[in-house]
């Protein structure tokens, strides 16, 4: 499966749509992914987990419409910043007092535009969160309570708040077989030392998620570091992110290899 647009543009959920997974005459019995990182692992090592792996993402945005005018006279608008501001902190407060602190929610504000003159209040200001989740439940409730709040804070200041919650990609949940005969695998091939178990899931997101909906499978990630100490290395999105390609033939001798096991075993 040679994805494209997997950063944020669906590239699985149109190959999908395309039928790649009944391209072969029938549908795949099983599905494997393999994500290589710049820090996190030590170089060569895979490592997977049963069950939700990685969270479900989606966007969130708001733009706060107000009225604008002179910075001398702020009585005279009606200023969206403080409005926008408001809403950006009260999102926090939702986390952290509408979930329970056993069901993982992250939202992160990453934009935040509004005015041009430190001394004119401007009409509108906006800004887009990502949204992390693990559950459906969670998402609903996550999905209403924010854009109610959103609305609801913007009109207790006279204000509008034009607010979109997108769904971007679901979570990425392993079958605990599927991941079992992941790091059977590993061991076989490459020695007990070349896995490590997700002590738990990460807040990152992946559209690989999408397959695994249609079918049972396990994603994996793969250490790709430069650094003795992965630690001490820039994430996969920094822009000093540095990955190390002497570890690519393992990752492909692998991924073949659970083909064939995974063909010979049968379905």
């Amino acid at each position: 499966m040679f994805q494209p647009g997997e950063e944020g543009h669906d590239g699985a959920k149109h190959m999908l749509a395309e039928g790649v997974l009944e391209a072969a005459g029938r549908k795949v019995d099983a599905a494997f992914g393999l994500h290589v990182m710049s820090d996190r692992l030590p170089r060569g090592v895979f490592s997977t987990k049963p069950g939700p792996m990685m969270a479900a993402v989606s966007g969130l945005f708001v733009n706060v419409v107000g009225k604008g005018g002179h910075g001398s006279r702020p009585h005279a608008t009606l200023d969206p910043i403080p409005v926008a501001a408001e809403i950006v902190t009260a999102l926090q407060t939702l986390v952290t007092r509408r979930f329970s602190v056993f069901e993982p929610i992250v939202i992160t504000v990453g934009t935040f535009h509004a005015g041009t003159r430190h001394n004119i209040v401007p009409d509108n200001a906006r800004f887009e969160a990502s949204v992390r989740t693990f559950s459906e439940e969670a998402l609903a409730q996550v999905e209403t309570e924010s854009v109610r709040l959103a609305e609801d804070i913007a009109a207790a200041h006279g204000l509008t708040a034009e607010v979109r919650f997108n769904r971007e990609d679901p979570a990425t949940i392993n079958d605990a077989n599927e991941a079992a005969f992941i790091a059977e695998t590993v061991k076989d091939l490459f020695g007990e030392e070349r896995y490590a178990e997700m002590p738990e899931p990460v807040m990152g997101s992946e559209d690989f998620s999408r397959v695994l909906e249609a079918v049972p499978g396990s994603y994996m990630f793969y250490g790709a570091t430069v650094k003795d100490d992965p630690n001490e290395a820039a994430s996969n999105h920094s822009p000093r992110a540095a990955f190390d390609d002497s570890v690519l033939a393992d990752g492909a001798a692998l991924l073949a290899e659970l083909a064939v096991r995974r063909m010979n075993r049968g379905y």
